[in-house]
């Protein structure tokens, strides 16, 4: 089995490198040397001892840097039971998966084999230079079983362990056997950190934390990515695809265990319920990578993966939507006539697509102003997803009509059934085809979801693919992470992307440095262009932050606009409700369309301080000897400052503005990246293009 299947990987992309040219010759390969399998590019390249197909990692090879990390013990690198197997029945099949639309093309390596009562399938991805290989993990009991006490336990206080006067004593630890990727690399002189996130941000502002540590003993830690770089400087890192920690499925209290050399990504995303379940469950996927000596190197590293789930396409992917749900109306003047009304403002603005949220359909919701209705059992109502009859008489034609003739996309919000989990997918999905078929509706904010179980899961992923299979790819969903359990930041990012916060004057929990902070914060491990950011009309209830000094009103249009620039911007307001000044942004919007997509093409990263209100902050996109500087200066006292960038040492580079306030110049760039910018007022900005002259 394993030698036909090498055979006819090389037939295929022979074929492949034939149909496409030489030049098109992936460099992606699988192949079996004896009992090892070998699974790389021309950026990595991992072996593995084949163990009848359960894997254990023999190396990873760094091929950029020359470095390769070879692993101390042989041990399997998944461990979805404690009930201790022998592999059998191993198989092995690699394909060449073409672009699609949504994912570029890629390797797929199929690795399955039985473990005593389980069947097990591995899918391993590769992606053209990109330095990481990602693995979907599959089991399916063999048949229905009782649930044995197959968890490992949650996690145990380290205060709880004696103290070590022996070498026996460092077996001690927290007891988590169970993981979905590990490796053995030896060594006491590892930094590693791990990067915890927070949704829900209805809740939690406060978004991202970072815990960076020598690993000793073995601990445990929470987040969804951890950087491991070695005494040489040189790195890996693992991405755990799963929700954010604290809403994760089955989870036992972490992500990561850690000692001295020693890596596992922990929480395999199922119950013993699930796993006894008889079906096939997808537990949580894994991304291993590595990356060189300095530190942009890892977020490059990060970042280059992180752009295959979801090719970002200018004419599909970039946006500045309207939304009117920000001025607090809700579903109270949703109808025809404000939505015409609306995108003639709309269009005014520049902004690109129009949203119509909750209220427009026949069925109430239980955010509706006017009716309280229901998320669950929605398909009770026939005419749930028909467009209101009282507010919509002839349907949504002459609103869609009415966007197209000004160049705006129409976009519509959508709450698939909760119930049972999602056991009405089928219903949703015909809901959002009729709706695309109909009138072309090809963006959708998802709501309302609850995923507490692997059913809900899985039945909601059928959801999306279907959709996306009905449509050739063509829909996109803004999924929705202010509340409930959900996908976060790492996981569905194939969809779509992602609608981050809800922030209104009227509650007086919107400020511009508090968004700016967010974003600024994650876009260091989340790639900022999937992200929409609000900016609301700063003129509405002034009234309510009378004496704040960071004010929506203290900052002038544009600034606020500015502050959502690095994300997909995102109007959460009613454009009738904007004063005749506000659209003085119409220029500045439009410039800000024109750069956008290169500006998003690069790796987008933090500079400056942490946003507060008082700070000179931004945003650098990187693309090699060029890019884009984001800079702001908030309400800080010095007309000018130093900040560290993502720049070269030594390098003289050419600054031109693009956007905002600020002159041209050309600099030689300080220690640690610095430069200095100048910009005369407060609450200002500019946009730079660089070169770096060589």
């Amino acid at each position: 089995m394993i030698k036909k299947t090498i055979l006819f990987l090389s037939m295929l992309l022979a074929s492949a490198a034939a149909y496409a040219g030489e030049s098109a010759k992936p460099s992606y390969c699988a192949r079996m040397e004896g009992d090892t399998l070998v699974i790389g590019n021309d950026l990595i390249c991992r072996r593995f001892l084949w163990n009848g197909g359960d894997l254990m990692t023999l190396s990873v090879e760094d091929k950029a840097a020359g470095r390769v990390y070879s692993t101390r013990k042989n041990a399997p690198d998944f461990v979805f039971t404690s009930q201790p197997a022998k592999a059998s029945d191993a198989s092995f099949d690699a394909s060449a998966i073409p672009c699609d639309g949504i994912r570029p093309s890629h390797l797929k390596v199929t690795v399955a084999y039985r473990y005593g009562d389980y069947n097990v399938r591995r899918e391993f991805r590769v992606y053209e230079h990109v330095p990481a290989i990602a693995v979907d993990n599959f089991v399916a009991s063999v048949k229905s079983m009782e649930v044995s006490s197959d968890a490992s336990g949650r996690e145990i206080n380290v205060a709880d362990h004696k103290n070590i006067e022996s070498k026996a004593d460092m077996a001690q630890g927290a007891k988590r056997t169970l993981r979905l990727d590990g490796l053995d690399l030896g060594g006491a002189h590892w930094h590693a950190s791990a990067v915890e996130f927070s949704d829900v941000t209805d809740w939690n502002n406060n978004l991202v934390r970072r815990v960076d540590f020598i690993p000793y003993r073995k601990l445990s830690y929470r987040g969804n990515i951890l950087f491991a770089r070695s005494v040489e400087g040189e790195g890996l890192f693992l991405l755990k695809e799963a929700p954010c920690s604290g809403v994760q499925i089955g989870s036992d209290g972490a992500d990561f265990e850690c000692e001295a050399g020693k890596f596992s990504v922990t929480g395999i995303g199922a119950t013993p319920e699930d796993l006894s379940s008889g079906r096939w469950i997808r537990l949580y996927s894994t991304v291993l990578g590595v990356y060189g000596a300095e530190e942009l190197d890892a977020y490059e590293a990060l970042r280059a993966y992180q752009r295959c789930p979801r090719i970002h396409m200018r004419g599909r992917d970039e946006m500045v939507m309207m939304n009117t749900w920000g001025d607090r109306s809700q579903d109270a003047k949703v109808n025809e006539q404000f939505c015409l009304q609306e995108l003639e403002k709309a269009a005014r603005l520049g902004v690109t697509h129009f949203q119509i949220d909750d209220g427009w359909q026949e069925g109430k919701s239980p955010n509706s102003a006017v009716a309280k209705g229901s998320f669950r059992n929605i398909h009770d109502n026939p005419l749930y997803w028909v467009p209101a009859k009282d507010k919509y008489p002839r349907g949504l034609t002459p609103v869609v009509e009415k966007a197209r003739e000004l160049g705006i996309e129409l976009g519509l919000w959508f709450n698939p059934s909760v119930q049972n989990d999602f056991e009405d997918w089928e219903k949703d999905v015909a809901a959002v085809v009729k709706l695309y078929k109909q009138y072309g509706i090809k963006v959708f904010k998802i709501d309302g979801l609850q995923v507490p179980t692997k059913t809900a899961e899985a039945n909601l992923r059928k959801f999306f693919d279907t959709v996306l299979e009905q449509t050739d790819n063509q829909v996109i969903f803004n999924l929705d992470v202010t509340a409930g359990r959900r996908g976060g930041y790492h996981m569905f990012n194939e969809y779509g992307n992602i609608f981050l916060e809800n922030r209104y004057t009227d509650w007086n929990n919107y400020y511009p440095y508090w968004t700016l902070r967010n974003l600024w914060q994650l876009c260091a491990y989340v790639p900022a262009e999937r992200l929409q950011i609000e900016f609301l009309n700063k003129w509405r209830n002034a009234d309510r932050y009378k004496g704040d000094p960071f004010a929506p009103q203290a900052y002038d249009f544009s600034y606020v606009f500015a502050t959502a620039m690095a994300g997909q911007p995102l109007a959460w307001m009613e454009a009738s409700n904007l004063p005749e000044e506000a659209y003085d942004i119409a220029p500045l919007m439009k410039e800000y369309l024109r750069v956008a997509p290169d500006f998003h093409e690069g790796t987008i990263l933090p500079v400056g301080d942490e946003p507060s209100g008082r700070s000179w902050t931004g945003f650098q996109s990187v693309k090699g000897d060029e890019g884009y500087m984001l800079i702001y200066r908030e309400s800080a006292l010095e007309s000018s400052q130093a900040i560290d960038t993502w720049l070269p040492e030594g390098a003289r580079v050419l600054f031109t503005r693009v956007l905002g306030t600020g002159k041209d110049f050309t600099v030689k760039v300080g220690k640690k990246g610095e430069v200095r910018f100048a910009l005369p007022d407060m609450n200002s900005f500019v946009m730079y293009k660089y070169i770096v002259k060589r």
